[in-house]
């Protein structure tokens, strides 16, 4: 009898996948990742990795390196448009939480990750869209991409993203993704940009009458090393028609939502380049996130609007917890069930969280949005407590 390590279908080389793919390794299981799109560096914008997240990466030793090409966050400051200072949240996590939150550039980090796969010998496949999984009792599974090839394994984990492909195949019926009525715009600045601004290793952050703006240094890399984000409301526009408009056009349009906000946001939007576009979407909470041999992880499962800052840490999570179960050596059904139950109350906890807190960007009158503001110092200091919970979490102890 055959004792070659069960094999895992690994679809999609975003956050999930590789993390999932270097510890199922580890377990004795080997893995391949299909990845649809082309392997390319430089691509996406910036985001922070939480501490939670953060032990996951130690686990596989890649935390410090993240720290050292990415940017400690200290503190997460709130100010409004006028640039009165709210409050502050999320001071001294490393102390606290045993790990900093980092932030990095996303392209950075998939960098990091799949060069990490590779050196755990992982295979990895790019340009392999799936289209079809087959599962049929004691056959091999087998993944079917649009170039006509196919893939047989023991198992699939599907890790493609908010819109994931193996989704619709293991909820054949199950949500869609649905725009949320705002657009995010973000990309890069040098370091000069924030010159006579001391924030430090703090993300400043801005809630206007309508919108939200953010801004840290993300790199040690002075050319390009400050991330910046706008949420706005998308009044009839989605993010492929501000894709489709000219440079120029675009930071115009910036340049009015934002016209009067205070010092350096101004200064952010005249030097942004290649500026990224993108939807804010979600999907409603799925009935299962699994099928017979195929299992949801990462936004595939639980997509999350980014306004906890959490959808990166939550899937590394569930590589490090699906990999632990893994290791349990049960039945695959058993364990995905058990995957399932553990995950899911708290996934879908901070995808509401992040869902509540995506509406303090919509809208306001001038009034509502005072009001708010007020609201705000009060209601962050307690709010922080609150949060904790995301923080303190380390996959390795569960």
């Amino acid at each position: 009898m055959s004792t070659r390590p069960r094999k895992a279908l690994i679809i999609g080389a975003g956050i999930a996948g590789p993390v999932a793919a270097i510890l199922l390794r580890r377990a004795g299981i080997e893995s391949a990742i299909y990845e649809a799109w082309p392997y390319a560096k430089g691509i996406g914008g910036g985001l922070q990795i939480a501490p939670n997240g953060m032990h996951v990466l130690d686990e596989i030793g890649l935390a410090n390196e993240l720290i050292s090409r990415g940017s400690i966050a200290e503190a997460f400051d709130f100010y409004s448009q006028g640039g009165e200072r709210l409050g502050s949240i999320n001071r001294d996590m490393a102390r606290r939480f045993g790990q900093p939150a980092v932030n990095v550039c996303r392209a950075t980090l998939n960098e990091i990750l799949i060069d990490k796969a590779w050196c755990a010998c992982v295979s990895l496949y790019f340009e392999k869209r799936l289209i079809k999984i087959e599962d049929r009792g004691d056959q091999p599974i087998i993944a079917y991409f649009s170039d006509g090839t196919t893939a047989e394994g023991d198992f699939l984990i599907g890790a493609d993203g908010v819109h994931s492909v193996a989704r619709r195949q293991v909820v054949p019926d199950g949500p869609q993704p649905f725009n949320t009525g705002l657009i995010g715009f973000g990309g890069f600045v040098p370091h000069a940009v924030l010159d006579g601004r001391s924030i430090g290793q703090h993300v400043e952050t801005t809630f206007g009458q309508s919108g939200f703006f953010g801004y840290g240094y993300c790199s040690p890399d002075p050319t390009d090393g400050v991330m910046w984000w706008s949420t706005q409301p998308a009044h009839g526009m989605d993010a492929a028609m501000f894709r489709a408009l000219d440079h120029t056009t675009l930071k115009q349009h910036l340049r009015g939502f934002h016209r009067g906000w205070h010092d350096p946001i101004p200064d952010i939007i005249e030097a942004a380049e290649n500026i990224v576009v993108t939807d804010t979407l979600d999907v409603a909470t799925l009935p299962t996130w699994s099928r017979k041999r195929s299992l949801l992880i990462g936004d595939a499962a639980h997509a999350t609007s980014p306004h906890a800052g959490q959808g990166a840490s939550l899937a590394l999570e569930d590589a490090m917890r699906l990999a632990r179960l893994m290791q349990e050596g049960q039945e695959l059904g058993v364990t995905f069930q058990a995957f399932e139950a553990e995950r899911r109350p708290r996934a879908e906890k901070i995808v509401a969280i992040a869902r509540r807190n995506g509406n303090s960007k919509r809208e306001f009158s001038a009034t509502g949005a005072w009001v708010r503001n007020q609201m705000m110092k009060w209601l962050l200091p307690l709010g922080a407590k609150g949060m904790d919970f995301m923080y303190a979490y380390d996959a390795r102890a569960v």
